[in-house]
């Protein structure tokens, strides 16, 4: 589980040398930049527009007034109408010798461009005004319409559309290509494998089977399979095969990832690592496609491994929505799936590694024997194999003298191996804003306190009725669990808000295989003292048990309708691990079995409420010094209530002392693990 995972380029010496600038290719030269295609466009568009334009200085436009002036002197020599949208006025030789006596007429009497414009807005209206402003001319001028096309203006007009749409297809292509890792007109090799390929010369993964703990079980397994890609006359001489698929499940955080990264690391073969997102797309068909690619590169490189990650975004079960028909492209990706892992024709030397959270609504004939030959389960660490992370994750970390490895396993039961490395992380990150130089012991308590409860929130105003309310409802909880012989140990309680929470109780529970009803009830007993505490001390309740009333509800109705544990329903269960009945419009009893069943449920919680009413108002006292205490300091802990209530006749001593016995025999392999990796090798 180390955290470095990846590796500068530069230090493979296999590897080609890296371009010193950034727009320089490996092999030395330049690469093209698109700015210049940017820079040459610029130019050509003012180039352009110069050449549409006439090659004479532009005329000066008259107004009306001056316009009807004119004419009616008798100035005008011709009016050209060009495309009836502007007037081009020509003065006769008594014009030009009054507005410009310097300029020499051509053998028709007009210069050779129009000496005025003139802007016109309804034809109508010039037309009229012109002759109206002429009728005591006694040599009036008529209007001429003249069609001209400027033929540069049209042909830009065309042009640039049709490049600016070309450029725009460039970029968009080169953009695709570079996305889907092709080149310029890789739109046509969207139907390709996304997958990533890692070979023995490849330096960005260098996680190795070191680097997992707390995963014996599942790294025996995997172990296995690089054994047998490594050395396979071992197996085969024996008639054994290699197997086709292995299966990774286990909630989020225990190290599925880990174990295929640790199998790219270790394995001399080629390794294919893509999610089972890649395959999908809009477009229909597409996902089918990539998985016959993906294929066929793997079977070029046989021996080798595919690596999907998140497999359920591929391998859901088929024909379980009726919103999605017969053409969905996710079936239609998990059936070229299915085909290609075990089909006609067999992919010999090609290993499947998948990992899911959520195998049980993956489709049946993706688990079958032939397709996953095995399923490993990865499960969170118990005791020992937190120790064994917390020492992976502790490596690179500058640690006090007051750490203990052992107290954090204890303290941390129920922490994936994400969990763990978060827990790490963060005390690193509280040290530093402390300003120390070595993180201790209190660092990695505040770091598990503030994954578990959130962020501390002091700045929050409280008043001191509800301070008061909040304090013995914490000490409800605390007092109910010490008392319970089942119920899980306290550790500390506070009741500065964390979170969403106006307080919270850290409890140290058993790790067990197997819960009796008894445990179970006691844990509901002692979930509801918060709110019997209220009920003993103010004679009143709050909404502050939400949370609790919520946690209770669920666990009663699971001791009732899936474990069996109720005397009325009997050795009934109704759980339905396929997950098929989350589809299902109607509930598996009738509607007798289910008043039965809220009856029971609402018994059980009544029955465990009176139990913490009647435990808190036998110890009162307690519960009143422990609440007062709490307002005090804000913060207890297990030796208050120790000092309180005396000490726990029900501390199973000889758990602990397996627990210690466990984490030394985990240490003497710790210590045995190099030799024995050394001999393997």
């Amino acid at each position: 589980m180390n955290n470095n995972e990846t590796q500068g380029p530069g230090n493979n010496p296999n590897q080609p040398a890296q371009p010193n600038q950034p727009n320089q290719k490996p092999n030395g030269k330049r690469r093209f930049n698109i700015m210049w295609i940017y820079a040459i466009l610029a130019i050509v568009l003012i180039g352009l527009n110069f050449l549409g334009r006439d090659a004479v200085t532009p005329q000066e436009e008259i107004d009306q007034g001056k316009l009807i002036e004119m004419l009616k002197k008798g100035e005008i020599g011709k009016i050209e109408l060009v495309n009836r949208e502007d007037a081009e006025v020509y003065l006769n030789q008594k014009g030009l010798s009054v507005y410009f006596p310097e300029v020499i007429p051509n053998s028709d009497g007009f210069t050779a461009t129009p000496n005025y414009t003139y802007k016109i807005g309804s034809l109508d209206r010039f037309e009229e005004m012109v002759e109206n402003a002429q009728q005591e001319v006694s040599n009036p001028v008529y209007i001429t319409n003249v069609r001209r096309n400027n033929w540069m203006s049209d042909i830009i007009g065309w042009i640039i559309p049709l490049v600016l749409i070309v450029v725009f297809y460039i970029i968009l292509m080169r953009g695709m290509g570079r996305n889907m890792g092709g080149g310029a007109g890789s739109i046509f090799s969207i139907g390709k494998s996304r997958a990533q390929l890692y070979d023995k010369n490849s330096s960005s993964v260098n996680v190795t089977f070191k680097d997992v703990a707390g995963l014996e079980e599942a790294k025996v397994e995997i172990m296995e399979v690089v054994d047998f890609l490594k050395n396979p006359e071992k197996y085969t001489k024996l008639g054994g095969k290699i197997p086709k698929g292995v299966l990774l499940v286990g909630p989020p955080g225990t190290g599925k990832t880990l174990l295929a990264k640790s199998v790219a690391g270790e394995a001399n073969v080629p390794f294919f690592s893509l999610s089972g997102s890649d395959f999908v797309e809009m477009f229909v068909g597409v996902g089918a496609s990539r998985v016959r690619d993906l294929f066929s590169n793997a079977k070029s490189k046989a021996p080798c491994i595919i690596f999907i990650d998140e497999i359920d975004a591929i391998g859901r079960a088929r024909g379980k929505s009726a919103i999605t028909g017969g053409n969905d492209e996710r079936e239609s990706t998990l059936n070229q799936l299915l085909t290609e892992m075990d089909g006609f024709g067999t992919n010999s030397g090609v290993i499947v590694l998948a990992a899911t959270n959520r195998a049980d609504i993956l489709d049946k004939a993706l688990l079958r024997a032939g397709r996953f030959d095995r399923q490993i389960y990865v499960e969170l660490p118990d005791i020992v194999g937190r120790k064994e992370i917390f020492e992976v994750h502790m490596r690179g970390l500058k640690l006090g003298k007051d750490v203990d490895k052992d107290f954090l396993a204890k303290q941390t039961p129920g922490f994936s191996g994400a969990d763990i490395a978060n827990v790490c992380n963060e005390a690193a990150l509280m040290a530093a804003r402390k300003g120390k130089e070595e993180i201790d012991k209190q660092d990695f308590l505040d770091a598990v306190d503030r994954i578990i409860g959130g962020l501390e929130k002091k700045n929050k105003i409280i008043t001191p009725e509800e301070k008061k309310v909040i304090a013995f409802h914490e000490a409800g909880h605390a007092t109910t669990s010490w008392l319970l012989q089942y119920a899980h140990p306290l550790v500390k309680v506070t009741i500065v808000p964390r979170g969403n929470s106006l307080g919270a109780a850290w409890y140290l529970p058993e790790e067990r295989q197997i819960t009796t009803k008894e445990q179970m009830y006691h844990e509901m007993i002692a979930t509801l003292g918060g709110r019997a505490a209220e009920q003993v001390i103010f004679g009143q309740i709050s909404t502050g048990a939400l949370s609790d009333l919520e946690k209770v509800t669920k666990q009663a109705f699971a001791m009732v309708t899936y474990y069996g544990l109720d005397d009325e329903i009997g050795n009934i269960s109704y759980y339905d691990s396929t997950g098929q009945q989350d589809y299902n419009l109607t509930k598996p009893y009738s509607e007798k079995t289910a008043e039965t069943i809220d009856k029971e449920v609402s018994k059980l919680i009544e029955k465990a409420y009176q139990e913490a009413i009647s435990i808190l108002t036998d110890h009162r006292e307690g519960l009143t010094q422990l609440a007062t205490k709490l307002v005090e300091e804000e913060v207890i802990f297990g030796e208050d209530l120790e000092r309180i209530f005396g000490k726990r006749p029900w501390n199973n001593s000889e758990d602990e002392k397996l627990k210690d016995a466990a984490l030394k025999a985990a240490e003497s392999r710790s210590e045995n693990q190099p030799e024995n990796e050394s001999q393997n090798a």
